[in-house]
């Protein structure tokens, strides 16, 4: 890996750690399930998004881990009670979404199609189904052996969050695939991108 691409690992983890330092503090559409846990709206996969586009799968799934940090740890000891569990959990599936979103796109040459904002859509959406079946077997059964008992009570307030986030997110990225300056921009800093159409 080179300096270029750790600078851009580096500062995509930083962008999503704010973000999601921002959007969870913030509080907005934020439930809160007493004595156990609580969600809220997070898009540090902003920054994941970017990472898997313009870095691949790879850097989007270490992007996707290390973003996903802070809100590992702010549901499992500022709003929840897992601990060390959430701390763990909630970055690696942060990760798959990473990692798919960034396999997707490179799989489907999409720098290649005459209208990649449209596809981005698509593929942001598909890319949270590893982690949305992650999350459902994480509290199903992850949690019932750490913690005895299965928290269902959770997947109603996690999963439709979470699906209203991805939305949001699909079509912020869509913006930016299709804004020629930021391509362009992400192209000369990492000196190569999937979006860099063949010659």
């Amino acid at each position: 890996m080179d300096a270029k691409k750790t600078a851009f690992i580096a500062m995509m983890s930083s962008l999503g750690i704010a973000l999601s330092i921002i959007t969870l503090n913030v509080g907005l559409f934020s439930v809160v399930v007493p004595m156990q846990g609580a969600a809220a709206l997070d898009l540090s996969h902003i920054a994941t998004f970017i990472a898997a586009i313009f870095g691949g799968p790879l850097v989007g799934g270490l992007v996707g881990f290390i973003g996903g940090l802070y809100a590992g740890y702010y549901f499992g000891y500022i709003v929840g009670s897992l601990g060390l569990l959430s701390l763990i959990g909630t970055p690696l599936g942060k990760a798959l979404t990473g990692l798919t979103s960034g396999f997707l796109y490179k799989k489907l040459n999409v720098s290649s199609r005459s209208r990649p904002a449209s596809l981005t859509i698509l593929i942001i959406l598909v890319s949270y189904i590893p982690e949305c079946v992650f999350t459902i077997v994480y509290f199903l059964y992850i949690v019932m052996l750490a913690t005895g008992s299965a928290w269902w009570f959770m997947l109603p307030v996690v999963i439709p969050k979470a699906w209203i986030e991805i939305t949001i997110m699909s079509f912020i990225m869509a913006a930016l695939v299709g804004n020629t300056g930021f391509k362009e921009f992400m192209v000369r800093f990492l000196g190569s991108s999937p979006l860099r159409k063949p010659v």
